[in-house]
């Protein structure tokens, strides 16, 4: 698949209404084709991270933002579903509690990092700080900042900060991938009437779902900035069509998979001491009767 039309390019002027449609489903129009494809995908990614966790030197951080609905727990879920646990952490980033508005804002971010070794998820990330902060200005009042913080110039700071914090990580050997579930203001309400008339479903629907629905236009003004300024060479964004969950799995299978078939990836090498112990292991085990 061919990942450019989801790929942000750094320091580009990103309109989603112009330029990304949610329904894009490339040459697939079949979801029958499409999962098989996930499922070599599923395969291909377990792979990779028995590697990964083995050789312990590189993670793979994943950060997933969207609109509600959009369909990021069903797409970690089905991704991620060949992964060993072990080798795999999900923090989903609620509203700040009182120990984090203690912190700066990027500190639960350091505190949630996957080890070396490990694939993180980040569902909903630090980029809440210039999302939903930027929508609800109002909670800049709670994060106790100096007033000399509170500038007209603070989202540009935060972009700035976010970049340096993303391009250390990646300086020591955590990979960046973000993903924006693109979902379409109409079929978020088909997903929406879905979770209030299934009653499997209720639980995953609250009343201030509807009112963020009513600030759609603020979002995306809010997206598209943050798209703009920190989508970089380092950390990408890609912005994936999310109207038909079975592409939008597929699609972020794929660019997880082809970067880290990018890394060194392989298993250790024993040394010669541990390939003595090996062989004398194998000696003793054998002459077992």
């Amino acid at each position: 698949m061919n990942h450019d039309p989801f790929l942000v390019k750094p320091g580009s002027k990103v309109s989603l209404k112009k330029d990304y449609d949610p329904g894009y489903t490339g040459d697939y129009t079949d979801k029958a084709a499409a999962q098989e494809k996930l499922k070599k995908g599923v395969e291909r990614l377990a792979k990779y991270q028995d590697v990964l966790y083995a050789q312990n030197i590189y993670a793979l951080l994943l950060i997933f933002q969207a609109m509600d609905a959009a369909g990021k727990d069903s797409t970690i879920k089905h991704v991620m579903s060949g992964v060993n646990p072990q080798g795999c952490q999900v923090y989903s980033f609620k509203a700040p509690s009182d120990e984090e508005l203690d912190h700066d804002y990027l500190w639960r971010s350091f505190k949630a990092l996957p080890e070396r070794g490990r694939i993180g998820i980040f569902n909903r990330s630090h980029y809440e700080e210039v999302l939903v902060v930027r929508v609800h200005p109002e909670i800049l009042q709670k994060q106790q900042l100096p007033k000399s913080a509170l500038t007209k110039n603070i989202w540009k700071q935060r972009f700035e900060e976010i970049n340096n914090f993303e391009k250390y990580l990646v300086n020591n050997g955590i990979v960046v991938l973000k993903f924006f579930l693109n979902v379409s203001k109409e079929e978020q309400k088909k997903r929406f009437l879905e979770r209030i008339e299934r009653p499997e479903k209720n639980w995953k629907f609250s009343a201030a779902d509807v009112k963020e629905r009513g600030l759609w236009n603020d979002y995306m003004r809010a997206y598209e900035e943050m798209f703009s300024h920190t989508s970089t060479e380092h950390a990408p964004w890609y912005i994936i069509p999310a109207d038909h969950k079975w592409f939008t799995r597929l699609a972020v299978a794929e660019i997880i998979g082809d970067r880290l078939s990018q890394l060194d990836l392989h298993y250790p090498v024993p040394t010669d001491v541990h390939m003595k112990d090996l062989l004398e292991a194998k000696k003793i085990l054998d002459a077992e009767e």
